[in-house]
């Protein structure tokens, strides 16, 4: 009889010792996951500038205190024990998480109010999946899956089924993000 062996979880600080050696990687309930780094291709470079700008304006209109937009594959530990940790393309954090010190490491303890992953060629369904699944079950109360390409954002929120959205539309975010509403067409060049 061949039983199968359980797989080592991984701790984020064992996560964090990996080299920075141009791989990829992500921890998912405490699997490494890796594969080659991409360079961004520029429709994706200039989708993110264009939601980061939209979502930054947005917040300068908030009274004080606010939370803050991130961008750039901000690390996140979004669950311990087993770790889930990520790069988010670009996330909108809440005042009291944004209020923790969080200078003694790169990761943002916690889950973002919105969680924007951004569509590359390089991207595969699974590894998009996965992400989205990890984001809904840590709790991230809204995530955006924006294609570039198609000019699309498929909007994901815990227990309910995705809605899709296009250039001739309006995006909202409230309650998580109260007032803001943009045109699609924004988020794009």
């Amino acid at each position: 009889m061949h039983v199968a062996a359980t797989p080592r979880l991984m701790t984020t600080e064992e996560f964090l010792a990996l080299p920075d050696d141009g791989v990829e990687r992500w921890l998912i309930n405490g699997q490494l996951r890796e594969r080659s780094m991409t360079y961004r291709n520029r429709w994706h470079s200039r989708t993110l500038t264009c939601v980061a700008y939209v979502l930054e304006s947005w917040l300068r209109q908030q009274p004080e205190p606010r939370g803050l937009v991130l961008s750039g594959d901000a690390g996140f530990r979004l669950r311990r024990d087993p770790d889930s940790v990520v790069g988010i393309d670009v996330a909108y954090i809440s005042a009291e998480i944004a209020s923790h010190e969080f200078q003694e490491t790169t990761l943002i303890e916690g889950v973002p109010v919105l969680a924007i992953e951004i569509l590359s060629p390089s991207n595969t369904v699974e590894d998009i999946d996965e992400k989205l699944d990890s984001y809904l079950q840590a709790g991230v109360p809204l995530v955006w899956l924006i294609d570039p390409h198609f000019r699309t954002v498929t909007i994901y929120r815990p227990g309910q089924p995705p809605e899709m959205v296009n250039v001739h539309q309006e995006i909202s975010a409230d309650p998580h993000l109260p007032g803001f509403r943009v045109p699609v067409a924004q988020l794009f060049a």
